[in-house]
């Protein structure tokens, strides 16, 4: 009797402990929902405190569709959706672009918003978050350095290409997606590390699966209240594997590399131009200058290129084989330009016809279907008097954006302020591959330079816009162009079973990515 009293306790007790803090934080919750402004926002799907649930798992499948209706609903407007772990309000037309471009870190934060993104306090590490310097790497010694290793990305993309996809006579069909990844981990690492390590399958595969866990990861932890992201991200990170691993193929040349920079500085002979020594000219802070750190920022620097990079160059493909009446245009050009300035970064730059339908390509087929994600450190007000409140997302429909024949300007003169709409893409549902090129041909002072693919501009935001813009951008541009230049004047390329109709992407939630289960067919050039 005593002993059924005292389990009868016990359940009571945990009922107690449980219930009664959820049910305190489901009422404090309910309440902070009722009053706030984002209430006067309208809402694509279910508002409500429990509700708005509903249309959070619907997010996962139904994220570009959302968006689209939003955009179409409401527009030139903000408007709100639900995701599990929190709401978004999301903006569009170039006047919203603006706003977010101009607004001060401390008041939108582009950092928080990827910290909780990302969740990569968990995924990454704290200290990861506190100084990004790899991110200045990226923007100045990487970005400088392509010209002069430029013979060494065009190597590694030929040797790839021979090892992955042989140039046959007869017709061989390929995974396109997993491919074209092997392919971009190699040529990416033989920039960022060199040989022979570039070309390790061991180190190969660590990189390109890095990306996917960590990724993973943040998507399950943000399911999750704050409360319980610490408990569940101790047990999901990946990244203490992962650099464990790493350090077996890079932790003897780190070690020679910080012992001979702490021996003879930044100047010593033969100090190889590579991305080791990138990251070691950025930062001076000894607690950065050391294996385990240097091991995670070169994860990371994967991670940024390996798979946006491979899923800009499948689409492209995609593209490729069902729009083949562009290319005997496109190689006469890439034929013409190198012979006279041979496979060279200045060669890539001349290249209008390519540069062109890669854009396009990427204008249809972005990455995402929202971008310029931030998050709201103070009560942010649009020109328009909407509030922001603070610790709210907000980011840009760009994929919309891009599927619109015009977009929404804000024109300031001396006078007065309008909005006003300006046709930027006729037609543009309707893949035109040298849209770009004809642009870059107008009567523009900058034309011939805003409208290349690396260009950064308010109705055309794939790579960001502002201080936050990609910084990689210049890097990936002229990888994946070198590629598709290799693809165009070596191989014929079709479709499985030579189909014509273009593979439907695979969405999940904001994020776009090409069907990987489509094969394509490679073989030798036939004029």
């Amino acid at each position: 009797m005593s002993l059924q009293l005292a389990q009868d306790l016990d359940i009571s007790t945990l009922l107690k402990v449980f219930c009664i803090p959820a049910a305190t934080y489901g009422v404090w919750k309910y309440i902070e929902a009722k009053r706030s402004p984002l209430n006067a926002i309208p809402t694509i799907g279910h508002a409500g405190v429990l509700t708005s649930y509903i249309t959070a798992f619907k997010w996962f499948r139904h994220g570009g569709d959302m968006l689209q209706e939003g955009y179409d609903k409401y527009p030139g407007r903000p408007f709100k959706l639900a995701t599990v772990s929190r709401w978004i309000v999301v903006l569009g037309g170039s006047k919203h672009v603006d706003e977010i471009r101009k607004a001060p870190e401390d008041v939108l934060s582009f950092r928080q918003a990827v910290a909780e993104t990302m969740q990569s306090r968990y995924t990454l590490g704290r200290k990861f978050d506190d100084v990004p310097y790899h991110v200045a790497t990226v923007r100045s010694p990487l970005t400088r350095s392509l010209v002069g290793r430029f013979d060494d990305i065009r190597d590694e993309i030929v040797e790839s290409f021979n090892d992955y996809i042989p140039i046959t006579e007869e017709w061989q069909t390929v995974p396109a997606y997993d491919t074209l990844m092997h392919i971009v981990c190699r040529t990416s690492n033989r920039f960022f590390v060199g040989l022979p390590l570039c070309r390790d399958p061991g180190y190969r595969s660590l990189n390109e699966t890095f990306a996917i866990d960590v990724a993973i990861s943040a998507r399950i932890i943000n399911c999750f209240p704050n409360f319980l992201k610490p408990f569940v991200g101790r047990y999901l990170t990946t990244v203490p594997k992962a650099v464990k691993r790493a350090l077996k193929y890079l932790g003897p040349t780190l070690e020679e590399r910080l012992a001979q920079e702490k021996l003879h500085g930044q100047e010593w002979a033969e100090r190889p131009n590579d991305l080791i020594s990138w990251l070691l000219e950025t930062t001076t802070e000894d607690y950065h200058r050391t294996v385990h750190d240097l091991v995670l920022r070169i994860l990371t620097v994967n991670f940024a290129a390996i798979h946006t990079s491979t899923m800009t160059l499948t689409h492209s493909l995609y593209d490729l084989a069902v729009h083949p009446e562009y290319i005997q245009a496109m190689r006469e050009e890439a034929e013409k330009i190198i012979e006279e300035d041979g496979w060279t970064k200045a060669a890539m730059q001349r290249m209008r016809k390519i540069d062109s339908f890669l854009k396009e390509c990427q204008r249809l087929n972005s990455i995402g279907n929202m971008l310029m994600t931030r998050k709201a450190l103070k009560d942010w007000t649009l020109s328009d008097g909407t509030l922001i409140p603070t610790g709210t997302f907000v980011a840009i429909a760009n994929d919309a954006m891009n599927k619109d024949d015009v977009c929404l300007f804000h024109l300031t003169t001396s006078v007065s302020e309008a909005d006003i709409e300006q046709e930027v893409f006729p037609d543009a549902r309707t893949f035109n591959g040298f849209r770009f090129a004809d642009m870059r041909d107008g009567d523009g002072e900058l034309d011939s330079i805003k409208h290349q693919m690396v260009s950064l501009s308010l109705d055309h935001i794939v790579f960001g816009h502002g201080r936050h813009a990609c910084p990689g951008r210049f890097f990936a541009v002229n990888e994946i162009k070198a590629m598709f230049v290799h693809i165009l004047l070596n191989y014929d390329v079709q479709l499985e079973n030579g189909s014509m109709e273009r593979p439907a992407n695979t969405c999940v939630a904001a994020t776009v990515m090409p069907n990987t289960k489509t094969k394509v067919m490679f073989r030798k050039r036939k004029d």
